[in-house]
């Protein structure tokens, strides 16, 4: 929760200090050219807070860095060092809660509302602006201080009582200061600072950079105090920001459009820009992490999001002439919402309900007659499997189920065994010796022989595991039976029950489903990727970030893999960006498997959390809820209200003591889920008592602004980057600023 900026508390002088190396605009920081001996950031300029109330700061440059200290005026305490170290203020830390009873975006509204307040309670009543959401323009009004957030619970019933329904409870850390100075340890001299003191750390060449905390920056950083405690504040360009912030939002590797990267480019510029001061009050524009936008710094950046950021440089999204609220959520889960009914906000006419599909979406057909009945062995349907290996070449074309279930002679299997040699990158060899019925025992010996594991077990397995093994299947002297206890350790044979098993003749299935044991722990076998396109009569799929285009062999086998299983296909539709594993022989696809999200044209799909389920017990949900509201037992959850993308934004809590009903982006908050899109199931014990909640949602996030997931998606579909911030941000225009 951010906490609500206190505007009365005392601040510390040193924040105009500050402005006298920066100016009234931090944009203006590169024109000072002398102080910083030619080190220069190019404008337009941005200051990250990467921490506060820092207590142990250490700070290292790749190639050596000065260090200045700005009182009145700036001196040079530290030349070319590699490494120093910053203790701040040992402050003792407490904490105090505030109640707000009221939000509007009329601040005479507001005014009125808190002296209403004032007559009928005896607790501090103020108006402070919104600093918990991205939305700004709204007011709330505060009753506190509280010393403890049962003080405060407490309070929230009298509230109630007096007709003050809509209630939540803020946290705020509160500083009281101790007499120990700020000190810094540099070539291995300790010096005492005051507490007016402005540290500039500043890479001594243009190629150095700075660390902190296992992560490099670009450009410089400043430490100062603030009335939060010590402030570490890097100043950069505001693109070398986006190079970071960019693959931190949207993984370049899962996600590596280049069209979703630079719409994602223009929203981070656009979000940047406009919240520029936000954070002013302590030194900073914005902090790093996701409450604004997540910033990794250099260890984060990858080509495909610095050539986004390159080829969108100054791009905003404005609404008539105005730098718009650019919130984006990671997975929509079909349909982004309108901001007011998750933020609570005004009403942004470019920030609605959209629907996360693309009506300019290919799709692609793939159809195969080429399909295998379900043939079990031991239980175990391995149709698949001896797909797999007719694909591979190591077993003949025969696609008979009642072929597999006859008893496998030693010629077939020798020839088996020989072919599956060079899939797992062994020498094909002919088998010497006189053809013996083949059981586990002799299909034992036969692979450790073509495979070379014999000097695996003689050295690798001791004498006691053989016998541990075997225990229940018989003895055998000497190295007799080894290696069945090899295939038993391995997992490649099951348990057997006694000694005829091990020495009763095997079916062809039965090769088939040990070989493809075998076979499938090789990592050359399966190639797996992302599907594409089909181009030219050829499947484009890519592999290892390679795009590849691979012709389909004719017969190949189409299967779906969906919760680990699989069926097979005559048909299918692809959409592009679906997953997938393919079996390839002279260069050409044997068997194509599609790893199935939900079955969906949403573009989101291929999100991991385009669909979720969270379970909690009906105690460890009370026990949460409580810590927001006191409710008592908790009796039940009630959805009073869905928004247009069937969101939960007005949910009532009962209980035994009170009933509340949340509102917005709160209700993800007190429930503890991933997002607000859900249902609710309920679960009983034998005694029709309740004992578990069951939700079942979909999307991550907020739910409101640019669906990330969806502009990959988007993006993969053809879309380029203006079509997909149009879509989610309507009636923008896309400007050029800088």
């Amino acid at each position: 929760m951010k906490k609500i900026l206190n505007k009365n508390l005392k601040f510390f002088v040193i924040a105009s200090l500050s402005l006298f190396f920066l100016g009234s605009d931090p944009v203006e920081f590169a024109a000072e050219k002398a102080f910083f001996h030619g080190y220069l950031i190019p404008k337009p300029i941005i200051r990250i807070g990467l921490g506060v109330n820092l207590s142990q700061i250490q700070i290292a440059a790749s190639d050596g860095m000065k260090v200045y200290e700005v009182k009145e005026n700036y001196k040079l305490i530290a030349e070319d060092v590699e490494e120093v170290f910053v203790k701040g203020h040992k402050e003792k830390l407490s904490e105090k809660f505030l109640i707000q009873v009221a939000q509007t975006k009329d601040i005479k509204e507001a005014e009125f509302v808190a002296q209403e307040l004032r007559t009928v309670i005896a607790h501090k009543v103020f108006v402070t602006e919104n600093t918990e959401d991205k939305i700004e323009g709204i007011y709330h009004v505060i009753v506190g201080d509280f010393l403890t957030r049962g003080t405060a619970l407490s309070f929230v019933s009298k509230l109630n009582e007096i007709g003050v329904k809509d209630t939540w409870i803020l946290q705020e850390e509160v500083t009281e200061d101790e007499s120990t100075p700020l000190w810094i340890l540099v070539n291995d001299e300790l010096k005492t600072l005051s507490d007016e003191t402005v540290l500039y750390f500043i890479p001594s060449t243009a190629q150095s950079y700075l660390s902190f905390k296992g992560r490099d920056y670009r450009g410089i950083f400043i430490l100062r105090a603030s009335r939060k405690g010590v402030v570490l504040v890097n100043v950069l360009n505001l693109a070398d920001y986006l190079r970071s912030v960019v693959p931190s939002e949207l993984s370049p590797y899962n996600f590596n459009e280049l069209e979703a990267h630079k719409a994602q480019a223009v929203a981070a510029r656009t979000y940047a820009t406009k919240n520029l001061k936000r954070n002013d009050a302590l030194g900073y524009d914005l902090c790093d992490t996701p409450k604004s936008q997540f910033y990794k710094g250099m260890n984060a950046e990858h080509p495909l999001c610095s050539q986004a950021v390159d080829e969108t440089r100054g791009e905003v999204a404005l609404y008539r002439g105005k730098l718009i609220d650019a919130l984006y959520t990671s997975t929509c889960g079909g349909m982004t919402e309108n901001v007011e009914d998750v933020f609570r906000g005004p009403a942004l006419p470019y920030l609605r309900s959209t629907e996360c599909v693309y009506d300019k979406q290919k799709e692609w057909a793939l159809e195969s007659q080429n399909l295998i009945l379900p043939v079990y062995i031991n239980g175990n349907n391995i149709n698949l499997e001896i797909a797999s290996l007719l694909s591979l070449g190591v077993i003949s074309q025969e696609l008979d189920p009642v072929y597999y279930g006859v008893e496998v002679s030693f010629e077939e299997a020798a020839l088996w065994i020989k072919n599956a040699m060079p899939v797992l990158g062994k020498k094909a060899q002919d088998f010497t010796g006189e053809p013996v019925a083949i059981s586990h025992l002799t299909f034992a010996d036969l692979v450790v022989d073509a495979l070379g594991w014999q000097e695996k077990i003689d050295n690798l397995m001791l004498k006691s595991e053989k016998t541990f093994i075997l225990k229940d299947v018989g003895e055998w002297n000497g190295e007799v039976g080894s290696c069945l206890a090899f295939l038993l350790q391995e997992g490649i044979f099951p348990a057997f029950a006694n000694a005829e098993e091990v020495e009763s003749t095997l079916t062809r299935g039965e090769v088939v489903h040990y070989l493809w044991r075998i076979i499938q722990g090789h990592p050359d076998v399966t190639h797996h990727g992302t599907f594409k396109e089909i181009k030219d009569g050829k499947v484009c799929v890519e592999e290892e970030r390679e795009e590849k285009e691979i012709m389909l062999s004719p017969g190949y086998f189409l299967v779906k893999s969906y919760n680990e299983n699989s069926s097979f296909l005559s048909h299918v539709y692809l959409l592009g960006g679906e997953k997938v594993t393919w079996i390839e022989k002279d260069s050409g696809i044997r068997l194509l498997t599609i790893l199935y999200p939900p079955y969906s044209n949403i573009l989101d799909r291929s999100s991991a959390l385009h669909s979720w389920e969270v379970r909690i017990s009906k105690e460890d949900l009370e026990k949460r809820i409580n810590e927001y509201y006191p409710v008592g037992q908790l009796e039940d959850l009630v959805v009073q209200k869905r928004g247009d993308s069937k969101r939960v934004i007005a949910l009532s809590i009962k209980g035994d003591e009170a009933q509340v009903v949340v509102q917005g982006l709160r209700i993800r908050r007190v429930l503890g889920l991933r997002e607000m899109l859900f249902v609710i199931n309920r679960e009983y014990n034998d005694a029709g008592e309740l004992t578990h909640y069951t939700f079942n949602g979909r999307g991550w996030g907020h739910g409101v602004g640019l669906c990330q997931v969806g502009a990959y998606g988007m993006a993969m579909a053809g879309a380029d980057y203006k079509e997909i911030l149009k879509k989610y941000y309507e009636g923008i225009k896309i400007t050029k600023i800088y």
